[in-house]
This record gives C-alpha cells, structure tokens and sequence, in this order.
C-alpha cells in the first residue's frame, strides 16, 4: 500500500468514526432533551417520552424535527419556554452528551 493509500484509508476510518460518534451524541442529546422536556411537562413517563424525542429525530436530516416536536408538546401544554432557551437547552444537552462520550470512551 502507497503512502498515499494510508493516508486514504486513515482519513476514511475517522469520518466513518466521526461520523459514528456524532450520531450517538445526537441520539444522547435527544434523551437529555426528551427527560428535561418530561419534567417541565409534568410527565410521569419521562423515559418513554424521552423515547419519542429520539424517534422524532429520524423524521428529517438535522435538529429541526426535534426542535418542533418539543416546541409544539410545549405549546400544546402551555409550558412557556421561548424557541431561543429551547434551542440553547438542545445545545447544552448536546455538549453534556458529548462529555458523557468522550469519559466513557
């Protein structure tokens, strides 16, 4: 194998790792997400929304279905949280499901 073909292969196994790594910090991000939003919905089954909140997820490409799915549960139960502290809530989930990776692994 030429240098150049390592150096190929290298590059392909860390997107390949990177991208791995990004999905399970997005699927954590959403647990995070989906427990936190349970709470102030005053839900009693907080891991099975939390589930639904990942589902959502796979709607679409990005944060956007997550995004709505949690704006409009708020919106329908009247939980006053406005669309930037819940953007930032997501973003804060994200960086603790990122921690939480990077000390397990």
């Amino acid at each position: 194998m030429t240098t150049f073909d390592e150096r190929e292969d290298k590059y392909e196994k860390k997107f390949a790792h990177d991208a791995a790594l990004r999905f399970k910090a997005e699927a954590r991000r959403n647990k995070l997400l989906g427990l936190w939003a349970a709470e102030l919905l005053g839900r009693s089954d907080a891991d099975a929304y939390a589930r639904e909140v990942i589902k959502a997820d796979l709607e679409e490409a990005g944060d956007e279905d997550v995004f709505r799915k949690v704006r409009k549960d708020f919106d329908d139960a009247g939980v006053e949280q406005s669309d930037h502290q819940l953007r930032r809530r997501m973003d804060e989930c994200m960086a603790e499901a990122m921690k939480q990776l990077q000390d397990e692994g």
